[in-house]
């Protein structure tokens, strides 16, 4: 059976914010013969290719995409011991919630986590803690140069906060198709951040009792995909935390007094939600049909009906009162396709 290729296919549905036009040309693939099909096709037509797992990640032009999207929907999950390899486009949340049920410890804190397994590597998905590159053995890919597949090791996707070889240097060149993970049995759970800190309050809890402690967190952030929850309309977080010399950080303090912060190596880590709320952009704030979620200011919502423009406006205001006030530039987390 052929691949089937869709044309003008709405995008919205297929994201977490719900906005944005359509794809000119639009293919589920199943398989690696389908992705190999799918790029050939994009090159008959002479189109751009963008690639689309879950949609949590990504604001879509109002004009939507002129090229083909191509929709990961690789299946199937195996394991040697404590080595576990899962297909691009198995749930994310899924997959955490069948690790921790097997014992199996290393991604329990990234519970709650919206997309599919592909996604992770690519912005070394991390919370509370922990971040995907800390298991990741290996990534298998097909490279868009070759029309071949490659198994690319952890140390070849250079991970370092938010980035990867994925949406850095080789942004365009591979397409995650599996990714290997380490993990380890009756591993101990990692209890690092400060709100899982609080929580436990110094018990030493199970894999089970951190993951549903990190979704109660998250779901009183809104952080977690609830239908009913309109502050859950969106793309996770959507600025990075700003990482900056501690030079910097002692002259924001002369200025401002404490500033909170997380240890970074030489350099520190500080709350991009923390200086959002104080340049003046609360918790619900509001411009337009867009919005901050009540729960979380780093949090950018469709309120009712929002485009991609109206988050844009949003997204440029906060960046820019940020800019003004602490001389920091917010970047942006999602990924914007058709821009």
């Amino acid at each position: 059976m052929s691949l089937e290729i869709q044309e003008n296919v709405p995008l919205a549905p297929h994201t977490t914010l719900g906005v944005g036009g359509a794809a000119r040309f639009f293919a589920r693939v199943t398989s690696e013969k389908d992705v190999v099909s799918a790029l050939e096709f994009a090159v008959a037509k002479g189109v751009a290719v963008f690639v689309l797992g879950g949609g949590s990640n990504l604001l879509v032009s109002d004009d939507g995409f002129p090229g083909l999207v191509i929709h990961i929907a690789l299946r199937g999950i195996s394991a040697q011991g404590e080595t576990i390899t899962a297909a691009a486009g198995e749930d994310w949340d899924s997959f955490v919630e069948h690790m921790v049920q097997q014992d199996l410890g290393g991604v329990e804190c990234l519970s709650g986590i919206p997309g599919f397994v592909g996604g992770t590597p690519v912005q070394n998905v991390g919370a509370y803690g922990q971040e995907v590159a800390d298991t990741i053995i290996s990534v298998r890919c097909l490279d868009r140069h070759t029309r071949g597949f490659v198994e690319l090791s952890s140390e070849e996707c250079k991970f370092t906060y938010r980035t990867s070889i994925f949406n850095s240097e080789m942004r365009d060149r591979y397409i995650v198709l599996g990714v290997t993970f380490s993990l380890e049995k009756g591993g101990e759970p990692k209890v690092f951040y400060k709100d899982l800190v609080e929580h436990f309050d110094g018990r030493h809890p199970t894999l089970i009792e951190v993951r549903e402690a990190v979704l109660k967190i998250r779901r009183s952030k809104s952080m977690v995909m609830d239908p009913t929850d309109p502050n859950s309309r969106s793309a996770g977080s959507f600025f990075k935390n700003p990482i900056v010399e501690r030079t910097r950080l002692g002259e924001l303090e002369d200025k401002f007094g404490r500033v909170p912060f997380f240890e970074y190596g030489d350099r520190v880590k500080i709350p991009a939600a923390w200086l959002i709320e104080h340049a003046g952009f609360c918790k619900g704030y509001k411009l337009g049909r867009a919005g901050t979620s009540s729960n979380h200011s780093l949090a950018l919502i469709n309120r009712n009906g929002a485009t991609a423009k109206d988050l844009i406006a949003l997204k440029d205001k906060i960046q820019a009162g940020v800019r003004e006030k602490y001389g920091i530039e917010l970047i942006p987390e999602p990924v914007f396709l058709g821009f």
